[in-house]
C-alpha cells in the first residue's frame, strides 16, 4: 500500500525508506482491519502505530479528536508527543498533538474535552476520567484510531482490565474506530490479539510481527570483590561500575526499587572523583526533577542514570550505548524490554551487563543470559476482569449519561477480561454500586445510583461524580506525603497557621509509613541527597538539607518483581549439571561444590528439605525456588502444620529462592521417627481449610479489602481540598470489612478480596503448582550443621537494615562465621 507522497518525500529526504512491518500496518488500517504489532525495539514500532493516522489526516483532514494514543507511563506520552512533533513538523502539517496526563495543566485539560487536539496522547486513567464526563459521547465521536502501546505492560494488570473497559464504551461511541497494539514482548501474542478484537467482534483483528534485529551483547560483571552471600546492593560493585560508566557515552542502570535507587545513587556519587554527570529517575521524585533528568538524557548531557521501571517502556534515548542490570532481572521478557533501552536501533546490537548482588543471583543472572541469548519470552497472559473495577467503570458510566443496564451489560462482554461475566454478577455489581449491596444498603453515603422511571440508572446527585473523578484510578499505593524542603531547622507549627518554614520546594512523595519510624532530626536519602526529618503536619513532611553521615534509606512499599517460573527452571537447570559450572565466577562454583560435598544439590523435579540444629534452636531450609510470594504464603500454611505436629515453630523467612523454618522442636528426630511426614506436611491440601483458617485471622485480607474497597468507590481518599490519612482509610475499611464478612460473605467485594489475595499476594496458583510437581519427590538430607546453600537465607533472620560500609562487612563477618560453622574450616571460609 503506497504512502502519501508527502510522506514519502519525508523518509527519502531523511535517507530512509518505510520498513516492510510499517506499510503492513498501513495496508491493515486501510483495510479495515484493527492490528497487532509485534517487532523488537528499534524497529520503528511507534511510527507504524501513526503512519495511518498522518497519512489520513493529509488525504482526510477533519476536525475533533482522530487519533487516541495510550500508554502504561506518562513519561512515555511526553516522549512520544517531542517524537512525533519531529516529522508533523518537518512535513509542514496543521496536525495539533497534544499531551494529556496528571501533570497536565488543569486548564488544559479542560480545553481538550470541548477543543481536543487531532492527536491525544493519554494513560489509561485519563481516558476513564475523559468518558465520565457528559461530553464523551461528542468527543469521542470523531474517534478513527486508537494506538495502544506497550500493550503487554497493560494487560496483565488492573489496568488493564479498566482499559478494555474503556475500549469497549469507545466502540460504542465510535463504532467504525480501529486498534494498532503495539508490543515489543510477549509470550503469548494470540491472546493478545484476542484482546484487542473483543471490542469489535465483527471487525478483523490481524497480527503481524516483524523480523527480530541485531542479537544483543550480553555479559555478567566479573567482580574481584567477594560477591555478597544476601542482600541486594550491589555496593562491592561500586568501583567497577564506575569505570564501566566513564567507558560509556550514556548508561543506563536498572535496579528492582527506588529504595535501591537511592542507595546505589549515594554510592556512585561518592565515588564520583571525576564529577561526571549522573542522575537519578524514579516514581516519587517530583515530576519537575523527572522531566528535567528526561530533556538531559534527550540532549546526551548526562553519563549515567540510575532509574526503576519508570523507563523501562518506549523511551527513546538514542545515544544510550550500555544497560546496567542492577541485581537480578526476575525475568527474560523484562530484560529484553530493558536491554532494548540501549541504542534503540534495529540493525545495532544493544549491549547489557548483569551485576548480581548476591550469589544467587549470580545464578539467576546466567539463567537469564541463557534466556535473552534465545529470544524466550515470559511475559504474563492477561488476566480476567476484577468485580472492584467493574464497579469502578459502571459509576462512571453513569456519571456521563443514565445507563441501561441489559445494554451495558453487553458492551462489557465485549471487554477482553469480561467476556464471561454471567447476569447475575453484573446485577449485583450495580447493585452493589447503587445501594452499597444488601449489608450496606441502610447507609445513604453508599447509595450513589438512583433508577430512573424508564428503568435507566443514573448518578443520585452530582456531588457523587465530582468525587468520582477525583478518585479514579487502579494503581493504590501506600498513603503518599509531599516532601517539603525548608531552610534550616525553621520548622514550627503554629496554632492556626499550621506549620511555618522558610522554603517549601517539594522534593518529591513518599510512603506515609515511612515518616512514622522517624523522630526529628533523623537523616535519610532522597531525591540524590541528604535531608533531615523536621515534621509533619497533615499531608506533608518537612526537611531540611543535613550533612549527616549513615542516612537512612527509604523503603518504599512497591516494585518489587517476582522472580519469573522460566527463570526459576533455570536456576533449578544450573544447580542440577555441575558440568555447567565452569561459566560461573570460581567463588561461586566453590560455593556450590562445598555444598554438594556436606549435604547435597537440589534436584529439578524435587525439592531438597535439609533440617539441622543450631544453637538452642532447630532448623528445616527448603529449595522450592518459587519466588518470594508463593514462599511466604508456603511459610506461613507450613508453621501451621509444624504447630499441630509439637514441632514448636518460633519464625520463618523467605527468600525467591529458599524457605526457611526454625523452632524449639528436633525437625530432624520428628521426620526420622514418623511423628512428621514430609509429604504430608508439603501435601496440597493445606490449599483448603489450612489456607481459609489463616485467611480468616490473617491482617492480609483486611489490607487486600481495603483496596478493593478504594478502587470499588466504597472508600474514597480524596476530597475536595482534602485527602484521608493512611489511619483513616484502615479504620474505615477495617469497619466495613467486619461488616461484610459477618453479615454478606460474598460480597462483591469479598470475592473481588479473595480473587486478589490468591493471585496477587499469596501466588497460591504458582505454589499449587509446584506442591503438586514435588509430590512424592521430596528428599530430606538431615545435618549436624548448617549447610553451604543455607547461608545465604539464614542470613535473611533478624537482619536489622544498616546502609553502608558497615552493614556489608557485618554481613560478610556474618556469612563468614557460618560458611565457617557449615564446612568447619577456615580455609574453606575464605575459599569462598
Amino acid at each position: 500500500m503506497p504512502l502519501h507522497p508527502q510522506i514519502e518525500d519525508w523518509f527519502a529526504g531523511r535517507g530512509w525508506s518505510p520498513r516492510q512491518h510499517q506499510r503492513d500496518v498501513l495496508a491493515a488500517t486501510q483495510a479495515g482491519q484493527s492490528v497487532l504489532l509485534i517487532a523488537p525495539t528499534g524497529a520503528g514500532k511507534t511510527l507504524a502505530g501513526f503512519l495511518p493516522t498522518i497519512d489520513d489526516l493529509i488525504t482526510n483532514p477533519v476536525k475533533g479528536l482522530h487519533t487516541l494514543y495510550l500508554s502504561p507511563l506518562k513519561a512515555l506520552a511526553v516522549d512520544v508527543q517531542r517524537n512525533l512533533m519531529t516529522p508533523i513538523e518537518e512535513m509542514g502539517l496543521p496536525i495539533r498533538v497534544e499531551a494529556r496526563t496528571g501533570d497536565t495543566p488543569a486548564s488544559r485539560r479542560q480545553r481538550q474535552r470541548v477543543d481536543p487536539p487531532g492527536i491525544l496522547l493519554t494513560t489509561p486513567e485519563q481516558l476513564a476520567l475523559l468518558l465520565s464526563h457528559p461530553e464523551a459521547k461528542t468527543l469521542f465521536g470523531s474517534l478513527r484510531r486508537i494506538v495502544l502501546d506497550e500493550l503487554h505492560a497493560l494487560v496483565t494488570s488492573k489496568r488493564g482490565e479498566l482499559l478494555s473497559l474503556g475500549l469497549a464504551r469507545l466502540t460504542t461511541l465510535a463504532p467504525d474506530l480501529r486498534i494498532t497494539a503495539l508490543s515489543a514482548t510477549v509470550a503469548r501474542p494470540d491472546l493478545l490479539r484476542d484482546w484487542i478484537a473483543a471490542p469489535q467482534p465483527d471487525a478483523k483483528a490481524v497480527l503481524l510481527q516483524a523480523p527480530g534485529g541485531a542479537k544483543p551483547e550480553l555479559s555478567i560483571l566479573r567482580s574481584e570483590a567477594r560477591v555478597p552471600w544476601s542482600g541486594h546492593s550491589s555496593l562491592y560493585a561500586i568501583p567497577e561500575l564506575y569505570e564501566v560508566i566513564k567507558q560509556h557515552r550514556t548508561t543506563l542502570l536498572f535496579v528492582n526499587t527506588r529504595s535501591q535507587a537511592e542507595m546505589l545513587f549515594q554510592e556512585l556519587w561518592q565515588a564520583n572523583d571525576e564529577m561526571i554527570p549522573i542522575a537519578m529517575h524514579h516514581g516519587s521524585l517530583a515530576v519537575e526533577q523527572r522531566r528535567k533528568v528526561e530533556a538531559a538524557m534527550a540532549d546526551g548531557r548526562l553519563r549515567a542514570v540510575v532509574c526503576t521501571s519508570t523507563l523501562d517502556l518506549g523511551i527513546d534515548w538514542g545515544d544510550v550505548d550500555l544497560v546496567v542490570q542492577i541485581g537480578a532481572p526476575k525475568g527474560a521478557s523484562r530484560m529484553l524490554q530493558r536491554i532494548g533501552r540501549a541504542n534503540h536501533r534495529l540493525d545495532d546490537p544493544s549491549k547489557a551487563l548483569f551485576v548480581p548482588s548476591n550469589r544467587f543471583e549470580v545464578l539467576e543472572c546466567e539463567a537469564a543470559l541463557e534466556a535473552v541469548e534465545r529470544g524466550a519470552q515470559d511475559s504474563e497472559d492477561p488476566v480476567s476482569g476484577g468485580l472492584d473495577v467493574l464497579a469502578q467503570h459502571v459509576l462512571g458510566t453513569a456519571c456521563a449519561a443514565p445507563f441501561d443496564p441489559v445494554a451495558l451489560h453487553a458492551e462489557v462482554l465485549r471487554a477482553w477480561p469480561y467476556r464471561e461475566l454471567s447476569w447475575e454478577q453484573f446485577e449485583r455489581v450495580v447493585d452493589f454500586v447503587a445501594t452499597g449491596g444488601y449489608a450496606l444498603r441502610a447507609y445513604e453515603r453508599y447509595a450513589k445510583l438512583k433508577k430512573t422511571t424508564e428503568g435507566l440508572f443514573r448518578v443520585a446527585n452530582p456531588q457523587i461524580a465530582q468525587q468520582y473523578r477525583l478518585n479514579i484510578g487502579t494503581i493504590i499505593e501506600e498513603p503518599m506525603v509531599k516532601v517539603r524542603l525548608v531552610r534550616g531547622r525553621g520548622f514550627t507549627k503554629g496554632a492556626n497557621t499550621g506549620p511555618i518554614g522558610r522554603g517549601g520546594r517539594v522534593l518529591g512523595e513518599m510512603e506515609e509509613y515511612f515518616f512514622n519510624t522517624l523522630t526529628r532530626g533523623d537523616t535519610f536519602l532522597f531525591g540524590s541527597e541528604i535531608v533531615a526529618y523536621e515534621g509533619m503536619h497533615e499531608t506533608e513532611a518537612y526537611v531540611s538539607r543535613s550533612q549527616g553521615k549513615d542516612p537512612k534509606i527509604p523503603s518504599y512499599m512497591g516494585g518489587k518483581f517476582p522472580l519469573s517460573t522460566y527463570l526459576a527452571d533455570g536456576v533449578r537447570h544450573l544447580l542440577a549439571h555441575p558440568e555447567d559450572w565452569d561459566q560461573l565466577p570460581d567463588q561461586v562454583a566453590d560455593w556450590l561444590r562445598l555444598q554438594r560435598d556436606a549435604s547435597m544439590l537440589p534436584q529439578q523435579d524435587s525439592l531438597l528439605v535439609e533440617t539441622f540444629p543450631r544453637g538452642t534452636q532447630n532448623y528445616l531450609v527448603c529449595y522450592p525456588f518459587e519466588g518470594r510470594l508463593a514462599h511466604q504464603t508456603l511459610g506461613m500454611l507450613v508453621t501451621r502444620r509444624l504447630e499441630r505436629a509439637r514441632a514448636r515453630p518460633l519464625g520463618f523467612v523467605a527468600s525467591d529462592y529458599a524457605l526457611a523454618i526454625w523452632g524449639l522442636g528436633d525437625m530432624s528426630a520428628l521426620i526420622r521417627t514418623g511423628r512428621l511426614s514430609l509429604d504430608d506436611l508439603f501435601d496440597e491440601d493445606m490449599l483448603g481449610d489450612d489456607l481459609e483458617a489463616w485467611l480468616d485471622e490473617s491482617q492480609l485480607m483486611r489490607r487486600t479489602f481495603r483496596n478493593c474497597a478504594i478502587i470499588a468507590g466504597l472508600i474514597e481518599r480524596r476530597h475536595p481540598g482534602k485527602e484521608k490519612t493512611g489511619r483513616q482509610i484502615t479504620v474505615s475499611s477495617d469497619i466495613i470489612y467486619d461488616v461484610l464478612y459477618q453479615h454478606e460473605p460474598d460480597h462483591i467485594l469479598i470475592q473481588a478480596t479473595r480473587r486478589d489475595a490468591a493471585r496477587g499476594l499469596l501466588d497460591i496458583g504458582r505454589l499449587g503448582q509446584m506442591l503438586a510437581r514435588i509430590r512424592q519427590h521430596i528428599v530430606h538430607k538431615p545435618l549436624d550443621r548448617i549447610s553451604p546453600l543455607a547461608v545465604p537465607i539464614l542470613l535473611d533472620i533478624g537482619k536489622v537494615p544498616v546502609p553502608g560500609e558497615a552493614r556489608e562487612s557485618a554481613m560478610a563477618d556474618a556469612a563468614e562465621e557460618l560458611i565457617r560453622e557449615a564446612m568447619g574450616t577456615k580455609e574453606d571460609a575464605r575459599r569462598t
